[in-house]
């Protein structure tokens, strides 16, 4: 059973996607919270596997709630709720520790498949969008210190760079000539070398490492 907790600070948005998630024989709602101090309480009382959240919320937003839970022990992974798929405050949200966004006029299957997706601990729905939101964004921003990406193998370097391109790891194996198993053990090492939780972390680090480079809008 996968235990959500849904943050937005619309009642009716609330109620709708804790109605719509509680269709599914696999998902249970263990809370809802109208902003992010109220999403801190509630996720360590229900102990969801997954939070859909919002981000901007009166008193405390998704963003700064996203990285209290995520710096948490054991902590929930974290989908942002989205209007836009080129929101600036998605960028920031996926550094903060979210594993992935889902725009808010997203099917009722593309919701279910996202959330099962996430608590599997998988790439989230649309690479490729993620991957186009972190260009534009990390494009315009300064650059953190780089990650120490050193400790990685070239071939991992290789995997790392593709990841963050959007490839899945069927294609990544295709394209590197190697078995979809050996790439998924690529995939872990990196993530455990890197300390990142998952897939959508990779690609943040690849592009602030610099070992992908934002592309300029057309």
């Amino acid at each position: 059973m996968i235990r959500l907790v849904v943050v937005d600070d619309l009642e009716v948005v609330r109620a709708g996607f804790a109605a719509l998630l509680e269709t599914q024989p696999d998902f249970t709602v263990t809370g809802t919270a109208a902003d992010g101090a109220e999403a801190l309480e509630v996720c360590r009382s229900a102990g969801p596997d997954v939070v859909l959240m919002d981000v901007r919320m009166p008193r405390m937003d998704g963003i700064e709630a996203t990285r209290l839970l995520t710096a948490a022990p054991d902590p929930p992974r974290v989908v942002i709720l989205t209007t836009f798929d080129l929101d600036e405050h998605v960028y920031d949200a996926l550094a903060a520790g979210a594993s992935g966004f889902l725009l808010k006029d997203a099917s009722a299957e593309r919701l279910f498949d996202a959330v099962r997706v996430v608590a599997a601990g998988d790439a989230l729905i649309a690479p490729a969008v993620t991957r186009r939101l972190i260009s534009e964004f990390a494009r315009t921003r300064p650059r953190p210190a780089p990650p120490a990406i050193d400790v990685l193998t070239p071939r991992e370097v290789d995997v790392l760079r593709l990841v963050a391109e959007g490839l899945s790891n069927a294609d990544i194996a295709a394209r590197l000539v190697l078995g979809e198993e050996t790439v998924k053990t690529h995939v872990s090492r990196i993530l455990r070398k890197l300390g990142l939780r998952d897939r959508a972390q990779a690609v943040v680090t690849a592009y602030e490492s610099g070992l992908v480079v934002p592309r300029s809008p057309h």
